[in-house]
């Protein structure tokens, strides 16, 4: 089922295209990345499916109903744009507060659960105008689910806290995850991305330029893997036929003592090159792989440099 679906979504400001026709869908259950630049029009385009702005051409639905119905308010968290918290409230009286204006007031106990999922239970009774940057985004965070919605939005979700509040972020988002919920993020930490998410867009000038899983995604820019194998004696019998091999099987082979590093163009290759050793009785101790990370392919989207662009 797709629980975001747009076609030709357009928005301009004046004269100025922001949103230039996007074509996307987004399955339940997905965690979907969505990157780009600043200024690339990610924000204005989650405006658009939360209804804070209106489009200026196209349509989209939310669970398979057009426009931010009522019930489809419900049915959605949005973290929210931290300078927006009223300074004088507490982390337990804003959830309490903003839960009982969506219709569905949060009892103490689910506020204190909430809070608690987001690293802030020792900060319930805490006014939100004291609360660093950080804490700011965690309730953010604590707003967009307080209310049990099954598709939320949520812009940097990370960005200014800890080391180890990230990990309980991350651990929180596949927790919402596991529990059948969608989660729709963008975040400039790219590590995060591509961890995280199952798909992920990326934009540029107003338009979604690739889309897919990091395999697609890799498949797409990457035409060589570069493999190290840490390995056993290779017998005296045996090192002529295989390095023959080796010679048919990649490129820029190198052979250091107990360590092979070669470049191949399909990961069956390295089956392949696994077998050839086991043949040649050579125990192998390690196989590692560099592949293309998601910062590379961010950053050859948007320079146009290519990195390992498919042949």
């Amino acid at each position: 089922m797709n629980i975001i679906n747009t076609k030709q979504l357009f928005k301009k400001y004046g004269s100025v295209p922001v949103v230039k026709g996007i074509d996307l869908t987004v399955k339940k259950g997905e965690i979907f990345g969505f990157l780009g630049r600043n200024g690339a029009g990610k924000s204005t385009f989650i405006n658009m499916l939360t209804g804070i702005i209106h489009p200026s051409a196209g349509s989209f639905s939310l669970f398979g109903m057009t426009g931010p119905t009522d019930e489809v308010k419900r049915r959605i968290g949005v973290m929210p744009d931290y300078s927006s918290f009223e300074s004088s409230l507490t982390a337990m009286g804003y959830l309490r507060f903003l839960s009982e204006l969506s219709g569905n007031k949060a009892s103490k106990e689910k506020c204190l659960s909430v809070l608690k999922k987001v690293g802030l239970e020792g900060e319930a009774h805490k006014k939100t105008g004291k609360f660093s940057f950080g804490m700011k985004k965690k309730l953010g965070i604590a707003q967009a689910i307080i209310h049990d919605p099954e598709l939320i939005f949520l812009d940097e979700p990370t960005s200014g806290m800890d080391a180890e509040s990230v990990i309980q972020i991350h651990q929180l988002i596949r927790e919402l995850n596991s529990e059948g919920k969608t989660v729709f993020m963008t975040s400039h930490n790219l590590d995060e991305v591509e961890k995280l998410c199952t798909r992920i867009a990326i934009m540029k000038d107003g338009q979604i330029a690739k889309i897919g899983s990091m395999d697609e995604l890799r498949s797409y820019y990457q035409s060589t893997i570069l493999v190290k194998i840490k390995h056993g004696e290779i017998p005296t019998s045996e090192v002529n036929q295989l390095t023959e091999w080796l010679l048919q099987s990649g490129e820029g082979l190198e052979m250091k003592e107990k360590h092979v590093i070669i470049s191949v163009n399909h990961e069956k290759r390295i089956a392949e090159m696994i077998r050839a050793f086991n043949q040649c009785k050579v125990d192998i101790y390690r196989v590692e792989v560099e592949e293309a990370s998601l910062e590379e392919i961010f950053l050859d989207e948007q320079t146009g440099h290519s990195i390992r662009k498919v042949m």
